[in-house]
């Protein structure tokens, strides 16, 4: 992950949780039901769990609540300070979807609002990567924005700027949405079943498992 993002993500630490309570008008629907999101994903892991993007930990905490055993993956030293108040006792490491460290076996790699950071390309690498650490059973459950097409992405991209959502429309443009064929494509390479699963008009859940 690039330092861009890092940066991105140093400044927004102190205003994050303000803003996935819908505090801010233009993102109000990318978050729309955001614990209810989390909950998702927390509700379909257990055993060993590596979480990237741990942001201020608020998926860590309903996957503690369930039970899992978290290792959080957070290149932001601010949200892992953050984080880090409020789960004293979760190893929480630099690293990011590419670059970490995990001791023993996984069952399952998590993640909320953060694939979208990562190039194609790099979705590619990374799912490759967890394939070949987990045994079979294993999952991948993420939940980010996702477009049913390239079309849907710029309708939605258009609608953005005709509202005045600019900064919205700004990251929709500028960052690495994908959709769903090619996610879809990735992971039946790398030997997983996937199944998508809309949870807004933005977010989808994507539930992988390791055949």
């Amino acid at each position: 992950m690039g330092r861009e993002f890092v940066e991105l993500f140093d400044h927004w630490a102190e205003f994050y949780d303000e803003t996935v309570a819908g505090k801010d008008l233009e993102y109000q629907e990318v978050f729309l039901n955001y614990e209810h999101i989390l909950q998702e994903v927390a509700n379909l892991v257990k055993g060993n769990v590596i979480e990237f993007g741990v942001g201020t930990g608020n998926l860590t905490q309903k996957l503690l609540e369930k039970g899992a055993n978290v290792t959080g993956i957070e290149p932001s030293a601010a949200m892992r300070d953050i984080a880090g108040e409020k789960l004293p006792d979760v190893p929480l490491l630099n690293g990011d979807f590419l670059d970490f460290q995990i001791n023993g076996p996984v069952d399952a790699f998590v993640c909320t609002y953060a694939f979208h950071h990562l190039k194609d390309t790099e979705k590619a690498e990374a799912i490759t990567k967890y394939s070949s650490l987990l045994s079979k059973g294993g999952k991948v459950i993420f939940a980010d924005t996702v477009f049913k097409s390239e079309e849907d992405k710029q309708a939605v991209i258009n609608e953005a700027k005709m509202n005045h959502f600019l900064s919205l429309a700004q990251d929709l443009e500028t960052e690495y949405y994908t959709t769903i064929p090619v996610l879809d494509e990735i992971f039946q390479s790398n030997g997983f079943s996937v199944q998508f699963k809309q949870l807004n008009r933005f977010v989808w859940l994507i539930y992988a498992l390791k055949l």
